[in-house]
């Protein structure tokens, strides 16, 4: 059976706009791949360290000494062996909330996710061919003019080069702070989206 990893880094849980479209996204994916397992990463529930110095220090300790299996490294084997990844993270500050580049970070462990060849290249080890970010914004960051100003999405999109994830996707509802948008017509248009991608992803 293969597996779709769902990392929610949703911090305003079920108020959260962004869990409800990737909600929505997730029922439509597994009604049209009912032999996909879905497994949920809830990243208000694990609270993973930040990279303090002790922290950084054992891991480094451990990978030194061959320790791939020490549990400090679960949460890295489970995404590296994910056939399907997707995160729901609210756009905050022009990027995502902390707790996601906290999760980044303790994922990102050379010969787990990526690697070196013999030749000192970087090569990706992560076995998902797809990785979809789901967000909402307030703004609008997709136009010329602003878009250079978001980079949540891009650091995820050079992420998934470095864990050998070919494919990235995007789905995001934008513009819902702006009091002359119809916010509920962006949701709408964004589940319809949501309900198409599920097909193909």
């Amino acid at each position: 059976m293969s597996e779709l990893l769902f990392v929610n880094a949703c911090v305003r849980g079920e108020r959260s706009r962004t869990l409800a479209l990737a909600r929505h996204f997730l029922s439509a994916y597994e009604k049209r791949h009912p032999e996909v397992r879905v497994t949920e990463r809830n990243l208000m529930e694990d609270r993973m360290e930040p990279q303090y110095p002790e922290v950084l220090n054992r891991r480094d300790a451990l990978w030194s000494a061959g320790k791939l299996d020490d549990p400090s490294f679960d949460a890295a084997w489970q995404f590296a062996k994910a056939d399907r990844i997707v995160i729901a993270a609210p756009f905050w500050d022009l990027s995502y909330p902390a707790i996601l580049k906290i999760y980044l970070e303790r994922i990102s462990v050379c010969d787990i996710t990526f690697g070196y060849d013999a030749d000192g290249n970087s090569v990706g080890l992560s076995r998902a061919e797809k990785l979809l970010l789901i967000t909402t914004r307030g703004g609008n960051f997709s136009l010329p003019e602003t878009a250079w100003m978001e980079s949540g999405a891009r650091h995820l999109k050079a992420l998934c080069a470095m864990y050998g994830i070919p494919d990235f996707e995007l789905l995001c509802a934008e513009g819902l702070d702006d009091v002359r948008n119809d916010k509920e017509a962006i949701l709408a248009r964004a589940r319809c989206e949501a309900e198409a991608l599920s097909a193909r992803f």
